[in-house]
């Protein structure tokens, strides 16, 4: 059986996505990523690009968690989501604090 039997989503209509479907989403959404982090100058446009890079790490790890029929990678999402959570909650409130000045 190959990966791409393995990984198969099943939309709406009864479709299944192809695996080169979803790395080609990752690697478009980290591309984006580094973009916004590298042209803009902005902070808050930023952090939200890091964000991006980060949820696309995370679909890659979901990814390649379920085609391997491994849970480890669900789960390091998981806890990539909690700091995740914490590093916009530190950075916002740095953001604010700077701004006030």
């Amino acid at each position: 059986m190959n990966a791409s039997a393995l990984f198969s989503p099943v939309l709406a209509s009864g479709l299944a996505i192809p695996l080169e479907w979803v790395i080609g989403l990752g690697l478009a959404l980290f591309a984006v990523g580094i973009l916004g982090v590298t042209c803009r100058r902005n902070i808050l446009i930023m952090l939200l690009s890091v964000e991006i890079m980060l949820n696309a790490a995370n679909l890659m790890l979901v990814t390649f968690s379920k085609v391997h029929g491994d849970p480890t990678g669900q789960v390091f999402v998981f806890f990539g989501m909690v700091v995740a959570a914490a590093e916009v909650t530190v950075g916002l409130a740095i953001l604010v604090a700077v701004f006030r000045r």
